[in-house]
């Protein structure tokens, strides 16, 4: 479910470190990478070692050590996290976040953060109830910081009362919430295809078109940060693969793009034919180069994608695209009737913003209902989310 995401874990020093163990196994188990950074006191409870096993990664303390690659270690940490979570957060931790002071590694790091950050207070009772204590929690609140509340239990020193560390599995839980804030498609798989096909012409020609395969990927990277399972189907692309992507099909021609989606859209919910795949290709194809100087070509139609997977697509939901240069509207009802879809996303690609080579896309969405939904200009990544609204309805 986290995958995409990169979590930047600050350790401070209180006995609840052990805990924080327990925070960066989860967040591993969702796929999140985890970075740690840890104060001079918190390594005198839970050694680093601990948490550069448990997390794969080393572990930040010490402001000047000698680095292997140069970089400005607490730019780079705060520049790469998606989100920061201070767990324990002591009394003296939180004063100097409040305060602005940067005098380590953790609080160096956390003035330079810009994404959201969670403090999971920790401390003896009658200190957190300390004025000043709920003072700069105040403050840093009302500059946007997430506090998870501590919660009732016996302290370390044995007194009992308000103060312990909120547990592991419910400040994971919140930072999935703030990753993840729909997660409407756990527990659902995605057939996705992106980019373009080429068919050989010779041995050093081929044909194709100019889809970037840009929409398609980010409709498979949403489906995973909304909790989905995603195989994709991927053509020629302009643009890289993310990693956390597993199931990637790479094909080359329309028959095999036909050939990877017909085995595998039997155990997907929903099919998204983001792709662009090529509708004929030449007849003859040989393997050495033309010469000569004319070339005629014969070409014949390639399998029809699309309309396959509406013939067979029985419970499962089917969308389709409809790049059109005039008639966009009633080119997509037509299309959407003839493919059996349920859903199709058009759009002119004589617009300026649209279309295959750019990071936005101006769309109209049509539902077997007939009503068309029309969007202004917006990046790929909100139209991949509007796409998979619709697609889940």
């Amino acid at each position: 479910m986290l995958e995409k995401y990169n979590v930047l874990l600050g350790v401070s020093g209180g006995i609840a470190c052990y805990k924080s163990c327990e925070i960066v196994s989860r967040l591993k188990k969702l796929g999140a990478n985890v970075d740690v950074v840890m104060t001079a006191h918190a390594a005198e409870f839970v050694s680093p070692l601990t948490f550069e096993t448990l997390s794969s990664r080393p572990v930040a303390c010490d402001m000047f050590a000698p680095k292997e690659h140069w970089e400005v270690e607490h730019i780079s940490l705060a520049k790469k996290a998606d989100l920061c979570i201070v767990a324990p957060a002591t009394a003296n931790v939180i004063a100097k976040f409040a305060d602005g002071i940067a005098d380590d590694m953790l609080t160096t790091t956390y003035l330079a953060l810009k994404c959201p950050i969670v403090i999971a207070p920790a401390m003896n009772t009658n200190m957190y109830e300390n004025p000043a204590v709920k003072e700069n929690i105040a403050r840093l609140k009302s500059r946007g910081v997430i506090v998870i509340d501590s919660i009732d239990g016996r302290l370390a020193c044995g007194d009992s009362g308000k103060g312990k560390m909120a547990e592991p599995v419910d400040i994971v839980a919140k930072a999935k919430e703030i990753l993840c804030p729909k997660a409407d498609y756990a527990g659902k798989k995605v057939l996705v295809t992106a980019g373009a096909t080429r068919e050989n012409i010779d041995g050093v020609r081929f044909i194709t078109n100019r889809s970037s395969g840009k929409m398609g990927i980010e409709i498979a990277k949403a489906v995973v940060k909304r909790g989905g399972k995603v195989v994709l189907v991927k053509g020629l692309t302009q643009v890289d693969v993310p990693s956390y992507l597993t199931d990637v099909k790479s094909v080359e021609t329309t028959r095999q793009m036909y050939d990877a989606v017909m085995d595998s859209y039997a155990d997907c919910d929903i099919i998204i034919k983001a792709a662009a795949p090529s509708d004929y290709r030449p007849k003859d194809a040989i393997d050495n180069k033309l010469k000569g100087d004319t070339l005629t070509l014969e070409f014949v139609k390639n399998p029809d994608i699309a309309k396959a997977v509406g013939e067979v697509k029985g419970h499962r939901k089917l969308v389709v695209f409809c790049a059109e240069t005039q008639d966009l509207i009633a080119s997509a009802r037509a299309k959407l009737k003839s493919k059996n879809a349920d859903l199709i996303v058009a759009n002119d690609v004589t617009q300026k913003g649209a279309g295959f080579d750019t990071d936005t896309n101006i769309v109209a969405l049509i539902g077997r209902d007939g009503e068309v939904k029309s969007y202004p200009i917006m990046s790929k990544s909100a139209v991949a989310d509007i796409i998979l609204d619709e697609a889940i309805k």
